[in-house]
């Protein structure tokens, strides 16, 4: 039967957690089953728990929510309590079902947009499901939850931004290096979006990827990336082959600095190094910018050149569609000038027969005969105008016809 309780929603995530709690989510991700029965045996008999990068967070119906989940998932995180009690976010009724649908249409992820947020969602749904944690109340809200993301992706291009953010490292890769075959790629981290561009990398024909992070965040993502893994530790080792780095880390600390970057130039001077900070806040030091044989971009520069290829390629969509229009028009001109050569030359045949009667006539001079010529012209035409005008009430229809044929008006505008 449906909970007779508000939906409650409580946890951590991005915005709440600072970045030493937001680096242990990925623990409690890699153990899912664990962490849920660490709930149920806490007294929880519904609930979903949502763990990404960016949040862990309990979706239940039971308004003990808030006091059962810190200790059962702290020891999960190898954390106090405490420390996960004080970063918590809690949300209740409308607004935790507003939330929940937000965070499925990814409106409060790190990245707007960002694509893998409803797999995980679902993931999450599908792993409380198998363990008998989601009743018919909580199975009805996901429901509503995954239809409002299907129509929101469906509807508005809000999942654009994301994968134009991507594309456009992309490109500014392909700039730098060329052909990405022969290129060797270092992934920091890594958050979602991080994983994102990774995977734009590989499909484009990326040679090589290393995963460098904790453990804990880096070796499920280089095992989905089909990628090696190197520990943080050996960070300074692993710049050294990499001619782009895609730092996702998001500690809220310097991951990357200039120092650490110009090192790695000395031991690899032909190639340059594209550094893609993909972290919110940032991982790279601005002052990396200043080296030579390094090209450092964050989310923002992204964004404004994914902007800037968005609108150029609009505006030669426009322009070529202008042109399609303009070549049908043209063809569609031609064909009607064809379909009327036939009565031209009926018209002239039959302005030729008049013309030999008129001349076969005996005794007429010039002006007579041209008198009769036209009299004879204008017959058939003036019975067909006074047909049009006594049968079809059309008289001004075909009086603009006849202007327009012979060009009577530009007669007038002359005289």
């Amino acid at each position: 039967m449906p909970s007779s309780d508000p939906l409650v929603i409580v946890g951590l995530h991005h915005r709440s957690a600072p970045a030493e709690l937001r680096q242990r989510f990925a623990m409690i991700e890699d153990d899912l089953d664990g962490a849920l029965e660490a709930l149920r045996q806490a007294g929880l008999g519904e609930a979903v728990l949502v763990a990404t990068c960016d949040r862990v967070e309990l979706v239940t119906h039971d308004p003990r929510a808030a006091k059962i989940f810190a200790p059962a998932i702290a020891p999960r995180a190898a954390l106090g309590p405490e420390a996960v009690t004080a970063a918590l976010h809690s949300f209740e009724g409308e607004a935790a079902l507003r939330h929940l649908f937000a965070v499925a249409s990814a409106l409060d992820s790190t990245i707007i947009g960002e694509p893998h947020v409803l797999g995980q969602l679902r993931a999450a749904h599908r792993v409380a499901g198998d363990m008998g944690l989601v009743g018919s109340g909580l199975e009805g809200v996901f429901i509503a939850a995954f239809a409002c993301a299907r129509r929101v992706r469906r509807e508005t291009p809000i999942a654009d931004r994301p994968q134009s953010i991507a594309a456009a490292a992309l490109d500014l890769a392909r700039g730098i290096h060329g052909d990405l075959d022969r290129c060797a790629a270092l992934l920091i981290g890594p958050t979602e979006m991080g994983e994102l561009m990774a995977e734009q990398f590989r499909r484009a024909g990326l040679a090589r990827l290393v995963v460098c992070g904790p453990a804990e965040r880096a070796q499920p993502a280089a095992l989905r990336l089909a990628s090696n893994h190197a520990p943080l530790d050996e960070l300074e080792a692993a710049l050294v082959p990499a001619d782009i780095v895609i730092s996702a880390l998001a500690t809220g600390r310097t991951v990357l600095s200039a120092p650490m970057l110009a090192a790695a130039l000395r031991k690899r001077p032909v190639r340059p190094i594209f550094v893609i900070d993909a972290a919110l806040p940032a991982d790279a030091d601005p002052a990396i910018n200043a080296l030579d044989g390094v090209f450092l971009y964050d989310l923002a520069d992204l964004e404004r050149a994914a902007i800037a290829g968005r609108a150029r390629q609009a505006e030669a969509v426009a322009a070529a569609w202008r042109i399609v229009e303009d070549e049908l028009a043209a063809v569609r001109a031609r064909s009607e000038a064809r379909r009327a050569v036939p009565a031209v030359v009926a018209l002239r045949r039959h302005f030729e027969r008049l013309r030999a009667e008129v001349m076969a006539e005996r005794g007429l001079d010039a002006d007579a005969a041209t008198r009769l010529l036209v009299n004879r012209l204008l017959h058939a035409p003036s019975e067909a105008l006074r047909d049009l005008a006594v049968r079809e009430g059309d008289a001004a229809g075909g009086e603009a016809m006849v202007r327009r044929l012979f060009r009577l008006d530009d007669e007038e505008d002359e005289g």
